[in-house]
């Protein structure tokens, strides 16, 4: 049996496709699990190393001259949704300002900017970061919203087909409303200009780039704030890097991130069921099967 899934591991690996339907990569039959928090298998090592070598802003030991799509989603996933404290008054408008990376900041047009425009935001404002978009040579940074009219408020992350990663913007009605006080086309815009190709970065160094303005360091991250809403045994088994039955996508990301292949298809009573795959045989494997939008099973080959 384990043979039969290591192979068809293979095959569904080099197929290289995050498609629905997919039929050839199915577990053994199994009746669906409860909903509730149980079931639990530890997954990687996690001593401190491997714990360094996962952290969002542990560099690359050769990095790319340009930003990579693995660090856009990594800038989104740490970055965007992050709060600050604003240290100068952002301006109003969908022109923004423009930040230069590789020059120090010109306070005097900045001043400038906000006295003809108009201050969204005041020094020493609590901001969030609520969209980043990524251009040629320029990372567009939202902030509270935004200063370019009615555009999409909250960035989510997407498997492209081919499983090629790449960022995307997934709106409903309520969110192009945005939360209390920040409307779109209410806040501010920044735009970090490169001069050239925008480097690979890591989350923190994005926010080291705009220090000048924004301060990050003396405020709770929103993964911090997200994480201290969760159950205490969900809280235990991220920080144990562990996933867990009934665990919804979000939180079996925060424990052992994005898996290296997913399917999608049917089962025999017509539920929608996704397998995330971490591993590539013969090394273990381990599937985290999704029924909805919480985790039925988990599984690891060989045993």
């Amino acid at each position: 049996m384990s043979n039969w899934l290591a192979i068809a591991v293979t095959l569904a690996l080099f197929a290289d496709a995050d498609v629905p339907r997919v039929y050839k990569l199915r577990q053994p039959a199994q009746p669906a699990a409860p909903i509730i928090f149980g079931e639990e298998i530890p997954l990687f090592s996690t001593n401190p190393k491997s714990d360094s070598d996962q952290s969002p802003s542990n560099s690359a030991t050769h990095k790319s001259a340009t930003l990579q799509d693995e660090s856009k989603l990594a800038l989104i996933r740490f970055v965007s949704g992050e709060f600050a404290k604003a240290t100068k008054s952002l301006p109003a408008g969908k022109e923004g300002f423009q930040v230069f990376a590789d020059k120090p900041l010109n306070y005097e047009q900045l001043d400038h900017t906000v006295a003809v425009h108009g201050a969204a935001v005041h020094v020493g404002d609590h901001v969030q970061i609520t969209k980043l978009d990524f251009r040629d040579h320029t990372i567009v940074v939202d902030v509270n919203g935004g200063g370019r009219g009615k555009k999409r408020f909250l960035d989510h992350l997407q498997i492209g087909v081919g499983g090629t990663p790449m960022p995307t913007s997934t709106v409903t009605k309520q969110e192009e409303q945005g939360p209390p006080g920040l409307q779109p086309g209410m806040g501010s815009t920044i735009f970090l200009e490169f001069g050239k190709a925008v480097p690979d970065l890591t989350p923190e160094e994005l926010k080291q780039l705009l220090s000048p303005i924004l301060d990050f360091s003396k405020e709770r991250s929103a993964a911090v704030q997200w994480a201290d809403t969760l159950p205490p045994e969900v809280k235990k088994a991220i920080g144990e890097k562990r996933p867990l039955i009934g665990m919804d996508r979000e939180m079996v990301v925060a424990a052992i991130g994005k898996p290296g292949h997913k399917v999608r298809e049917r089962d025999a009573d017509g539920n929608d069921i996704e397998d995330w795959i971490y591993g590539t045989p013969p090394a273990k494997t381990v599937f985290v099967r999704f029924t909805g939008d919480r985790v039925s099973s988990i599984r690891q080959f060989p045993n």
